[in-house]
């Protein structure tokens, strides 16, 4: 079983990943995870959130890494407060946030192979085709196989939160 880097906290980075270049699925060389996620417009809480932990170097450097990474849209199904709250608690962030992460590069089509993965924070998420659409825990991947210099980025719509 491929590992799969999952970023996923209180926090995104700017709008879709689609706006970083005119393909988002189109390999961004020279772009890490970070500025992919930044350039994309729809991950600003993200951002926020790896700035606040202190996970903005580990996500730039080499990898490879997977990312499940939430939108601004799913941050803000968060109950009304959240979000302040974990920018002011780094322990229970970091955890959040690395529970979305699993060190590896494991594009969409591998995705759909696995039942699960081991996160960065020691615990696993499920993952689950469910009408032929991929769920990681209970969020669903709304965007696929995003390229970076180093690893891939799979957006999703729901907050993952560890056990």
């Amino acid at each position: 079983m491929n590992p799969i880097f999952y970023l996923c906290a209180a926090a995104v980075v700017a709008a879709p990943l689609a706006a970083t270049a005119g393909n988002p699925n189109t390999k961004n060389a020279q772009q890490d995870i970070v500025d992919t996620a930044v350039a994309a417009g729809s991950f600003t809480t993200l951002a926020a959130a790896l700035d606040a932990a202190g996970l903005i170097d580990t996500l730039k450097g080499p990898g490879p890494f997977t990312v499940f990474a939430p939108t601004d849209a799913a941050f803000a199904k968060l109950p009304e407060g959240a979000v302040d709250g974990l920018l002011k608690d780094k322990a229970k962030l970091t955890s959040i946030l690395t529970y979305h992460v699993v060190p590896g590069k494991v594009m969409a089509a591998d995705v759909i192979k696995l039942d699960g993965a081991k996160t960065v924070n020691g615990q696993s998420v499920t993952i689950k085709v469910v009408d032929g659409k991929v769920q990681v825990d209970n969020a669903g991947v709304t965007q696929t196989d995003i390229e970076t210099s180093n690893g891939v980025i799979h957006v999703i719509d729901t907050v993952l939160m560890p056990k």
